[in-house]
């Protein structure tokens, strides 16, 4: 038994339960379920076409970059024209998400792709948001084998690939959004939330961008599923 299960323990003896009751499991389900929502932003009463005026419009505010493709079969070609704008290397690397892997990168040979958790060496990569949110241009990005964490923060170029449809008006939207993909006890270990660039104005209010993360952040915005 470890300190954390012991300190448990010892609460449950006190409180005269053992944490399998169903009547507890089940009022807090419950509570979870029927949880009352906060003050939503104006933006949420924004149809479709609207949205993603507005998340294009906030991300570009904030130095992010955005392409926008009709179908998945074209962001293999997008990725390559951000790379051949930027002068970069045309080696990319994502992580186990199916639908990154399901794109037809053989129609852009000249990409090599590389799989795994990012490491200091690579410089640009790619992931898959689980949202877009309108009111701030922000992507949520949920950590995993799909799209590890290391890939938001490690190389200098990130790459987003966001679906039109993903794209939600408000960060409880989003949340939404998140809880219905991963349903059950357990959400991602992490959700990390990335409104451009990495920037930092710690050295004399000078602002400096690539400070803790990606210097460049680039979406590509695909119109359909």
């Amino acid at each position: 038994m470890t300190g954390r299960d012991a300190v448990f323990a010892r609460i449950r003896r006190s409180l005269g339960v053992t944490g399998t009751e169903p009547t507890r499991r089940e009022a807090v389900a419950a509570r979870l379920a029927a949880a009352p929502r906060g003050v939503i932003a104006p933006e949420s009463k924004l149809d479709r076409a609207a949205r993603i005026g507005l998340f294009t419009e906030k991300a570009e505010a904030v130095k992010a970059s955005v392409s926008r493709v009709a179908n998945p079969a074209q962001v293999p070609a997008a990725v390559a024209e951000f790379l051949r704008r930027n002068n970069l290397p045309a080696v990319i690397r994502h992580g186990a998400d199916s639908r990154l892997a399901a794109l037809p990168w053989r129609t852009t040979p000249q990409l090599t792709i590389a799989t795994g958790k990012a490491g200091p060496d690579d410089r640009v990569g790619l992931s898959h948001a689980e949202a877009g949110v309108a009111e701030s241009g922000s992507l949520m990005l949920a950590s995993g084998p799909a799209n590890p964490t290391t890939i938001n923060f490690l190389p200098e170029n990130h790459i987003v690939v966001l679906a039109a449809g993903d794209i939600v008006a408000d960060y409880e939207a989003g949340w939404e959004r998140v809880r219905s993909r991963h349903p059950g006890p357990l959400l991602p270990r992490t959700v990390n939330f990335i409104t451009g660039p990495s920037r930092s104005a710690d050295i004399e209010q000078t602002i400096q961008f690539g400070a803790h993360g990606p210097r460049r952040l680039h979406i590509v915005l695909v119109e359909s599923a």
